[in-house]
Parts: C-alpha cells; structure tokens; sequence
C-alpha cells in the first residue's frame, strides 16, 4: 500500500494506472474510520481495480465553535485498518497542500438550494466546504468512482448534484449506513458520547422508524414527527431537526410524492448526531 501526501505523487501513480488500462474507485475521509468506513473501501473493492482512500480533516468544513481542534486523528491506526483490505494508496495532504494559497483566498464552489436547508441551515457554509474539498479531491485523484456512505444523505445529494451540474465523469454510489446492535449509526462523533448518552442516542434511529411506519399506515407527517419529537424530549435529546423529505431532492414532499426520507439531527449533550431513513408509501 503506498503512501501519498502530494498532488503530484498522486498524478503520476494515477497516470500509470490509467496507462495499464486500470479503473480507479475513491472514498474520501476524515480519518479516525470505523467500520462504515471500512463498508465503504470493500464497496470500492469490489468496483474497479484500484483503490485510493484520502484522509484529510477538512478545515473549510467546519464552522466556529465546531470540534475542528479536537477532532479525533488516529492516522496509525487508519492505517493499518486499510492495509488490511490491500487498498491501493492512502492519500494524506496537508492543509497546505489542499490550500496552498490559504483558505481565506480558496476559490470555493457552491451547491445551490439543498446546500442551505437542513444541515446547512444549521452549519451556515459547510456544504460549501465540501463541495469545494470533494471538488478539489476529484480533480487530484480523477476516479472512475467515488464511494460514499448514506448516513450522511445530504451530503450524498450535494455530491450528486456538483458532479451532475459539473459535468463530472464520476459514478457516485451510496453505501447503505453501518449501525451498532442497538441501531445508532456508526459515527466518528459517536466517541464524544458516554456509555449513557449512547444508550440514549438509540432513539433516534428509533423514532425514524416510527415516523417511516405512521406515515406509510396513512398518519400525517406533522402527527408523526411530533409523537418522536416528544421521545426525544423524554430521552434528554434536544432537537436540530427532524423532518419528512422527497427523497430526491430534500424539497417537501407532496401527496403525489412517494419516494421518501426522514432526516434527523439531535444534540445530546455538545454531541451532534444525524441519521436518516428512506422509505415509500
């Protein structure tokens, strides 16, 4: 497995590959990788001939009093852990190497609509942030195919839409969300939680699944949301959002819309947890 740390080491390794004839899947992380992430790799793996993981924490992505500082960094053991699935290469740039004009002078690239609802809403610029990062790592890698997870559905949908309007030659593909037994979905942030607050956390997933059932035996979605609202509440989580979108879009849904998700953000504690749940009625 190489180690890569610059753009052009990157290049030439990828103009070789590309010469052999080689595909090429992608599947950019900020470390600290938990068995999602390992999904992630073996739906890689298993999609072309080579495989590149990045490891990079994205400073663009984060807004002020967000855990940029503290966000956990465990490069050794990162790894090791993809050694053993026989990637190909781990691309690890520094911050000078992704912006090596500073970030106050980085052209930025920007979604439109999805980008300022939801988690944007809450997280003013950061889907800018990654769309400008997933932007800049595609031009560096060139994949064939980028793999990401679906936990984090919104970005899912902004990556779509930056390699549709872009023009991208990149197949995206979606891996379904990796959870514990209990169903709380596998997360770095997840080791912020103690052992209490994470048996708390598993309302969330469970609350998805009582608004995905109430809705799909006829309940309305407000009647729905707020009976998971109100287990929230009673599990000491205070809520971002909760709320029933079109699949395709993140637009309200209307009566004719079938396809659907429900999307969830929750603080516990300083922790902040997402989850989400698609399903048809």
């Amino acid at each position: 497995m190489q180690h890569i740390t610059t753009v052009s080491q990157l290049r030439q390794q990828r103009q070789a590959w590309r010469q052999a004839g080689e595909t090429l899947a992608f599947v950019p992380t900020m470390g600290n990788l938990h068995d999602g992430h390992l999904a992630l790799v073996r739906q890689a793996k298993a999609s072309a001939q080579r495989v590149v993981v990045s490891i990079f924490v994205n400073p663009l992505q984060f807004g002020a009093n967000e855990d940029l500082d503290s966000y956990p960094r465990t490069l050794a053991a990162d790894m090791a852990q993809l050694e053993s699935l026989e990637v190909d290469a781990v691309f690890t740039p520094s911050v000078e190497e992704m912006y090596p004009r500073g970030l106050a002078a980085q052209t930025m690239v920007t979604v439109p609509e999805v980008s300022t609802i939801l988690c944007g809403a809450s997280r003013p610029g950061h889907f800018e942030g990654v769309a400008t990062v997933v932007t800049k790592l595609f031009n560096m890698v060139q994949p064939d195919i980028a793999v990401f997870g679906t936990k984090d559905y919104q970005q899912l949908q902004v990556i779509r839409l930056l390699v549709e309007d872009l023009c991208m030659p990149i197949e995206i593909q979606g891996v379904e969300t990796k959870r514990e037994p209990s169903g709380l979905a596998l997360s770095s942030r997840n080791h912020y939680l103690t052992d209490e607050e994470r048996v708390k956390a598993t309302v969330i997933y469970q609350s998805l699944q009582h608004v995905a059932q109430a809705v799909k035996l006829g309940a309305s979605i407000p009647e729905a949301i707020q009976v998971a609202l109100e287990s929230w509440h009673t599990a000491g989580l205070r809520e971002d959002y909760l709320q029933v979108c079109r699949a395709k879009d993140l637009m309200p849904p209307t009566d004719k819309d079938s396809e659907l998700v429900v999307v969830a953000a929750a603080y516990l504690g300083h922790v902040r947890l997402i989850d989400n749940l698609s399903f048809s009625r």
